[in-house]
């Protein structure tokens, strides 16, 4: 299984929110800001903190998808 973050980019996108200031905002390091783009795993406290920042629930930010292997 692998993480896609797909849902918080457009979640930001139709709240006019800027990646930039969602890391600012949440004091986000910029290589956590790098996993996200790269749908790699962050720490379950920042989906958190995103999450309270966007007031969502998680499954609102990310997906678990599955990979086929053939």
């Amino acid at each position: 299984m692998r993480i896609s973050y797909k849902k918080m980019w457009l979640l930001l996108v139709e709240r006019d929110i800027s990646a930039v200031a969602m890391r600012k905002d949440l004091n986000i390091a910029t290589g956590t800001m790098t996993k996200l783009r790269r749908n790699e795993e962050v720490a379950l406290s920042v989906l958190l903190r995103i999450c309270d920042y966007l007031d969502c629930n998680i499954g609102d930010i990310c997906d678990a998808i599955k990979i086929d292997e053939c």
